[in-house]
């Protein structure tokens, strides 16, 4: 069987001959699970009044679930939340080194320590506790 020139030259690129979605359905056809999933559709849809949201974003049921998720993140009730539980997890990073520190015999007994400092010290002083019983 003989081929035309054009589609002798399709044929030595056979990889770009079925993969781009205008040869399969069309300039309209959207491939589905493509990066271009996770950006904005450009396509504005009705008289460009009423929400500008709902004309640029697909309909939430065709989104991946990260992107669900980045959607569900970027709300301020979600950072809000986030916020709150950031800071009482800080809140007791922070009483827990301070009750260790209580425990730490330093000289002067009010010294600052730096968190690092702390640690450090609390392993010599384990260190050292041990070396006491064994003895």
């Amino acid at each position: 069987m003989m081929l035309s020139p054009d589609q002798a030259a399709d044929s030595d690129h056979p990889s770009s001959a079925h993969s781009d979605p205008e040869s399969l359905g069309g300039a309209d056809t959207k491939v589905l699970g493509s990066v271009s999933d996770l950006e904005p559709v450009e396509e504005a849809q009705g008289d460009g009044k009423g929400d500008s949201r709902a004309a640029l974003y697909p309909h939430p049921q065709q989104l991946s679930r990260e992107e669900k998720r980045r959607r569900r993140r970027a709300t301020a009730k979600y950072r809000s939340a986030h916020a709150t539980r950031e800071r009482i997890r800080v809140e007791a990073f922070n009483l827990a080194f301070a009750e260790l520190r209580k425990l730490l015999p330093t000289l002067p007994p009010d010294k600052k320590l730096s968190k690092i400092e702390i640690l450090r010290l609390a392993i010599c002083y384990i260190s050292y506790l041990n070396h006491v019983l064994d003895v």
